[in-house]
């Protein structure tokens, strides 16, 4: 993990787009506003999804806005410099993204009303997900192998660190009025309702028609042909779009097509052993 990152607190970053001195900022003097939204997840794990849903509640399944500008605009990631730039100028309230662990997070949210909805997704999906997308982004090392990058991000040697420790930490928040927790499955298995508890959450009151919308407007396919949800906006410099699209397949259980069983039974060796002290069952357990 030497090549393009650095670490902060013994998570590792990207060098591209990220440095020590923003994340002192997040976590230290960034302060969270009491009508703030944020979009909290662990990387590929339905993130731009949920922004997507967000960006479509907030302006009541109005679609212009979702056409119109940048998924990373409507909802900046804090901790990364060219978000934490987008995010001061947003106008209340705002919606935000981060991919960091509680540990990391803004000490100012403790205090505060903000919202937070938490994603989350299969591990081994978000595994596979994480390793095509690597692929794909410059701020990420290219694995040569899938073995080399599950060995990697089973012991938390992946950009924002280990999942296991990502889910437990913002796990503490269960049960706050002001947290939310969602899995990718259910967002695929019941998106409408999904959306009408994340209104209700929110204190959003949408019509059955607007509620539609959501849900239209959220669908991978119309999102794939979205230029503002799709990152083929990203330059070169940041993305090689000759690798494959960003939005690759928006599925479950996609990792059954990529690990072999000897994979399966080592990751589920690993899972169980660091998950075993979790009282939660996941929809994928």
């Amino acid at each position: 993990m030497s090549e393009k990152c650095f670490y902060h607190k013994g998570i590792p970053f990207p060098t591209l787009g990220y440095s020590e001195e923003i994340l002192n900022y997040v976590g230290n003097e960034f302060q969270m506003l009491d009508d703030d939204i944020i979009n909290v997840t662990y990387p590929k794990s339905g993130t731009n999804w949920m922004a997507q849903i967000l960006s479509l509640i907030q302006h009541s399944g109005d679609t212009t806005w979702v056409y119109s500008a940048p998924v990373w605009q409507r909802v900046p990631w804090i901790e990364g410099i060219g978000g934490m730039m987008s995010a001061l100028r947003c106008p209340p309230p705002r919606l935000l993204t981060s991919h960091l662990p509680l540990q990391l997070f803004p000490k100012s949210f403790i205090h505060s009303k903000a919202k937070i909805i938490f994603t989350m997704r299969n591990p081994k999906d978000a595994m596979i997900s994480f390793y095509h997308g690597s692929k794909l982004l410059k701020l990420y090392k290219d694995p040569e192998t899938l073995q080399e990058f599950l060995e990697e991000f089973l012991r938390g040697n992946v950009h924002y660190g280990s999942w296991f420790d990502h889910v437990k930490g913002w796990m503490k928040l269960k049960g706050r009025d002001n947290f939310f927790l969602v899995t990718y499955e259910e967002l695929q298995q019941d998106l409408r309702g999904c959306v009408e508890k994340i209104c209700r959450f929110l204190g959003k009151e949408l019509t059955s028609q607007q509620i539609d919308s959501v849900v239209e407007n959220s669908s991978f396919q119309k999102m794939k042909d979205n230029k503002m949800c799709n990152f083929t906006l990203l330059p070169d410099t940041v993305m090689d779009h000759q690798k494959g699209p960003f939005l690759r397949k928006g599925i479950c259980e996609d990792w059954k097509n990529h690990l072999t069983p000897k994979q399966e039974e080592y990751f589920d060796s690993v899972y169980w052993e660091k998950m075993q002290d979790m009282s939660v069952a996941f929809p994928w357990d």
